[in-house]
Order: structure tokens, then sequence, then C-alpha cells
């Protein structure tokens, strides 16, 4: 492979010349470092970061990653593998959220067509939705938060300009928020070859979307009624009752949201925000040893948080959003505010999904210089075989494809 170098002569001439890759480095000296870690160079590091004389954590993690970051602060309190590119699964689901909720407002009424429900993957999770009926925007929305409903993910991405238009936005949605682990193939997270993120990404996508206050109210609705299909003999829509698949809802005391996720690739996936004290902790756990320890070891994570913070040097920072400044603002959305818990005497109520075992004590609490035409052609093909390169890299470091989202888990079936 050979290397463009471009080298001064006097104070204005350039020559362009090409150096074999492996002798590059040792060309030409002072050449700019690396790029440097997003977050700081110790969320970069393999293994767990943490401060020195920290509380101790808990013990048994077996997550092959995580992150506990202050929303507010931007402080990452610890971490282990930070930046490993993991499959995200229905986690995926907050950067599709951050990128489309903005664009409809919650009253709109879309007809959804059977175009709109094709190209799901098989086993997907579903909330129910129908071709040939009319759904707000809100129920769409409680379809995604509440049910992961890649049915509901595909109906608003074919509202915001077809499935290949929304992976192209969340992809620069990605960028703006600084997430460079994270490569977007398919809105929904479901198991597609090159679709990774990493934990801290994830806690990106996280804090940016609960700075939305329809966001932060959909992940916080524990339960829902969503229409259903019309009766033939009454001519009447029928209903039927949801539930929101996130096991800590209502069960960690404080607990916000936000997303957790299940395929058969990712094996399970979680990220919360808890608040306390006027403080708002996230949390993000990927791929634990077994589905159910996503919840005990966020939970246990999150107990460890709101010990230290205050009282530890943090180990890195989450990024700021880099769109909140740069180009038009997306169109105002109507503000939504979640919908009351029916009471236990409800008949719509679903039963409520288990929880995962160790969770019980929760539940009780509750200008360059002249250069030629040519030149700068093939300076074009380098850089753009550099970037397929690059992408070629992360579909292989993903995985085999196919899986299912959030369906090889009964709790999110």
């Amino acid at each position: 492979m050979l290397i463009i170098r471009r080298i001064l002569h006097g104070s204005s001439a350039a020559v362009l010349v090409l150096v074999p890759a492996a002798a590059a480095a040792a060309a030409v000296p002072g050449d700019a470092p690396p790029p440097a870690v997003v977050g700081g160079e110790r969320l970069g590091a393999a293994g767990v970061q943490v401060a020195a004389g920290a509380p101790a954590l808990p013990k048994d993690l077996t997550g092959k990653s995580w992150v506990v970051a202050d929303a507010g602060s931007g402080q990452v309190l610890a971490a282990f593998n930070a930046h490993a590119q993991l499959p995200p699964a229905s986690t995926l689901k907050m950067l599709f959220a951050d990128t489309v909720l903005p664009r409809f407002h919650a009253s709109d009424v879309h007809r959804v067509t059977w175009s709109e429900l094709q190209g799901m993957g098989a086993g997907s999770s579903l909330v129910g939705i129908k071709e040939d009926l009319d759904y707000k925007v809100e129920d769409l929305w409680r379809g995604v938060f509440l049910s992961s409903g890649n049915d509901a993910v595909h109906v608003l991405a074919n509202m915001n300009g077809g499935v290949a238009k929304t992976v192209a936005d969340m992809q620069a949605r990605a960028e703006q928020l600084q997430a460079r682990d994270t490569h977007v193939v398919s809105p929904d997270g479901y198991d597609m070859d090159g679709q990774v993120t990493s934990a801290y990404d994830l806690t990106l996508f996280a804090r940016a979307g609960l700075r939305n206050p329809e966001f932060r109210a959909y992940c916080a609705t524990r339960w829902a009624q969503f229409p259903g299909a019309v009766d033939k003999k009454t001519g009447q829509r029928g209903s039927f009752g949801i539930a929101n698949t996130d096991r800590l809802l209502g069960k960690y005391p404080g607990l916000i949201g936000v997303k957790n996720g299940y395929t058969t690739n990712a094996g399970a996936t979680y990220t919360g925000a808890a608040e306390r004290g006027g403080r708002t902790l996230l949390v993000t756990v990927m791929h634990p040893a077994s589905s159910p320890k996503v919840y005990d070891e966020a939970a246990a994570l999150l107990d460890w948080g709101f010990a230290a913070a205050g009282k530890v040097e943090p180990v890195g920072v989450l990024a700021e959003d880099g769109g909140a400044e740069q180009g038009s603002p997306a169109p105002a959305a109507e503000p939504v505010a979640a919908r009351p818990d029916p009471g236990p005497s409800d008949p719509a109520r679903p039963a409520e999904p288990g929880s995962g075992s160790g969770l019980a004590a929760h539940a009780a609490a509750s200008g360059p210089g002249p250069v030629t035409w040519s030149a700068v052609g093939l300076c074009a093909a380098v850089a753009a075989a550099g970037l397929l390169r690059l992408r070629a890299l992360r579909r292989r470091a993903a995985g085999r494809q196919g899986g299912r989202a959030d369906g090889g888990w009964s709790d999110e079936g």
C-alpha cells in the first residue's frame, strides 16, 4: 500500500510523494499522533477502569462491556472495555428515537401500508401493527419503547423517507454525538452483518435522548393501551394492553428508563437511567453471561454509582452533542405525557414481567498549496479505499448474520 505525502518547499510550492506504508512513519518526522480516544485515554484501555481508592465494585460482573456515568456532569465513574464494538440488539432503538422522534408531531395520524411492514428479520419482536389501519404517532412510539416493536420502527422509518434514509440519518446523528464505535445497518437493532456499537456510545444515545421530554416520557411508561383491529360486527376499533419489557422499571428505585434488548448474536444489552437525590446516573451493560444477569448487574452498578458519585475521580467523560449547536433545528413536536399506570384491577393490564434474580430488595424498596487535478483525484481514491477497508473490518468484527431481534428471550417476544 502507498501513502501520499505532501512535502512543502519554500513558502508555497508543494510536491506529492508516494511513500510505502510501512516506511511512512519513519519517512517524515513529526507526524500527527493517532486520534485521541473519545472520552479520554483510560476509556480506550482494556479491562476495568476505576479511580484508586474508589468503593469496591460489585462482584461477579460478567458483562463483556459496561459503563457507569453521571448524566449531568458527563463524568464516567467507572468502565470496563468501554469502547469494545459489540452487536447492539434493541438498545440501538435509542439512537433511532433520538434521530426520528423530533420529526413528527405526537398527534399526527398515519395509515399503515402493507409495504411498510415488510423487510423485518425472522423472529422480530412486534407490537402488532396491522396494515390499512390508522395509528397516531404517539402510539407508534409506545410500540417502539414498550414492546420493542420492529414493526413500529419500520413504519416510522418509512414515514421518515425509508429504511435506507433512516439508517443514514442515524449514522449522521451518531457522528454528531461522537459515537464513533457505532455502525448502523438496520434501524431496529436486528442482528445484521457489520452492525456494532459500544457501551460508551449507547450511554451517549441515552443521555441525548433523555434531554427530549417526549423520549423521557415514552421510556418511563410502564403500561399502555395499543390500538387493535376493527370489530366487523360493531365497526368499533378495539385496543389491547402492552407492557414495557424493561424489568427494572418500577422495581429499581428512581429508575427513569431507558432501553433493553436481546438477540441471539448480541445476547442481552441494557442501558438504564436512575435519579436519586437530584443526581441522574446512566449505566450500560452489554452481553453478560446469561440474559437475566443484565438487570442484576445494571442494578448493582447503579448502586455502586450512587455510593461513589462525588467521592471518586472520573476515569473519563461523555462527549458533548455536536449537533446541539449545528444546523437547523428539527421540527418541534408536541409534548407527550406518560400515560398513568392502570390500576391492578384494570382487566386490560398485562401480567407483570418477572424480575431477574437478585432484584427482590429493589422491588421491596421500590488552505493547501497548489496541486494538480490529477493529484487531487489520486488523494481522493486513496481516502476512499481506506474508508472501504475500515467498513469491511467493522463488518467482519460484528460476527455472523442472522439471529432474532428481541425474540430469542421470552421476556421480549
